[in-house]
């Protein structure tokens, strides 16, 4: 299956990528599906019913007002996220929507959308069923999909594929696991960003190309940090979590520089610690925007939206001789690395816990960190498992099923512990003890041993005990 570094890497809206991306783009590509067989005109009303998880934790997850945009048309990297509570409000208040934004049809959210908390499909945790009726209440077209993880949406007869139409785009360099990948850089003598450049223009793109819109997602993922850290207040959901990236900001001193980002200021304190609070205020401050239902861009999900960013950040500011194309470099490997989490276990928490979105970011960013800064392939595969490594078991309990708590600190804590990885790789000759492919396994098999309560439905750990106490 071949999987492209913007398929990974994509822009979208918080504060899910599985529970509110993923969910957007089914209910489009149901719309969509409508118009194909000619159905629109007929449809009276629309119902969604979410199943596992996307019912457990989806209304913490935005995933009804997500079924909602959809229906409308809308697209998670195309919607205007400031003017989602306005529209939303529209279609309560009116009980209609433009389906497609072109047919109006009777919907009430609280009656068309269900959430079906006892009840999963047998694909994956994440399930839904759309139906379209007629004014007699007909049923005129069902559909399934299932959102597996970093907003990739698959149908019912494509599950375990990696979106609702498999691409079967040949590669000059086609690779399934780190062996494989390593041992085409031995090969070639290629680096791993050589290889993933050179498979990204298969899929139509030139090197310019590919060039402009990794350096567009960039820019995106810094705009939301520059969001992040100029927002006060306190984020939605009941909570009553308070934005700290704001604060933080001020109490470190930072400024903007010639080319708008978000820049450390002069070092007063000689606190060895200084890079460490610049890397956790830009992981929190993409947390944060995450929470609060802004722009993001998936990493490879959401819920671990920061740690790419914040490590990026930190190799542009702290790092001599940092520069675009680093940049490019690091997302190209940290596109590879995903790819090999994406197609080998998972990157959805509600499938293999938050080890599969958090983990797989903190190894992506620090394989893309040792290639930015001059690492051998095997350093930077090194590099990638040891952060995956020390992310093995780790559970998705969200609080009151949002993306807040303890999700957004742990963005930044896996943001360090990326850099910390990619140093002990850099000391070292890339050779080690445990491969990443053997990481990817275990990480694959802890989650299948995980309990149910451990992945994404607010059932266990601090989701009940916090709330308990």
């Amino acid at each position: 299956m071949a999987i492209s570094v913007f398929d990974l890497f994509s822009i979208g809206i918080g504060p899910s990528s599985s529970h509110t991306v993923g969910p957007m783009r089914a209910a489009r590509a149901f719309v969509d599906g409508l118009a194909g067989l000619g159905l629109l005109p007929r449809v009276a009303t629309v119902r969604a019913d979410l199943y596992g998880s996307l019912a457990l934790t989806g209304k913490g997850h935005g995933s009804d007002t997500a079924v909602i945009l959809g229906l409308l048309g809308e697209t998670p990297e195309g919607v205007d996220v400031d003017s989602v509570p306005q529209r939303l409000e529209r279609v309560r208040a009116r009980g209609r929507l433009a389906l497609g934004g072109e047919h109006e049809i009777a919907f009430a959210p609280r009656e068309h959308v269900e959430f079906r908390r006892r009840e999963r499909l047998p694909g994956h945790p994440n399930g839904m069923r759309f139906t379209a009726l007629d004014a007699a209440g007909t049923p005129l077209h069902s559909a399934v999909y299932y959102s597996v993880g970093g907003g990739f949406v698959v149908d019912e007869e494509a599950v375990g594929a990696d979106r609702i139409k498999p691409d079967d785009t040949p590669l000059p360099y086609p690779f399934t696991t780190a062996a494989e990948l390593l041992a085409l850089c031995r090969d070639t003598g290629m680096s791993i960003s050589a290889i993933m450049l050179a498979n990204e223009r298969a899929f139509g793109r030139d090197p310019g190309q590919i060039r402009s819109g990794l350096l567009e997602i960039w820019r995106a993922m810094r705009q939301c940090v520059r969001r992040g850290v100029s927002t006060e207040g306190t984020l939605p959901g009941g909570l009553k979590v308070p934005r700290r990236a704001h604060r933080l900001y001020r109490q470190l001193g930072g400024r903007c520089d010639e080319s708008g980002l978000l820049a450390p200021g002069p070092d007063l304190t000689g606190d060895p610690m200084r890079g460490s609070d610049w890397v956790t205020l830009y992981a929190l401050a993409v947390n944060e925007e995450n929470a609060a239902g802004g722009r993001v861009v998936t990493a490879p999900t959401n819920g671990a939206a920061g740690i790419v960013p914040a490590v990026l950040h930190y190799y542009l500011h702290f790092m001599p001789g940092a520069d675009d194309d680093g940049v490019v470099r690091f997302l190209l490997t940290a596109g590879a690395i995903g790819i090999l989490f994406k197609e080998n276990a998972s990157i959805s928490g509600a499938e293999v816990g938050c080890q599969g979105e958090v983990g797989s970011a903190s190894s992506m960013a620090a394989g893309g960190l040792a290639e930015a800064l001059g690492g051998t392939p095997a350093q930077v595969e090194n590099a990638a498992e040891i952060a995956m490594e020390h992310n093995l078991g780790l559970t998705c309990d969200p609080i009151g099923g949002l993306v807040q708590v303890p999700c957004i600190e742990r963005n930044a804590l896996a943001a360090v512990k990326a850099i910390s990885a990619t140093k002990i790789a850099l000391r070292g000759d890339g050779s080690h003890f445990v491969s990443l492919d053997k990481v990817i396994t275990t990480m694959r098999d802890t989650g299948r041993d995980m309990h149910d309560k451990y992945k994404e439905t607010s059932r266990g750990g601090l989701a009940v005990n916090v709330i308990e106490c």
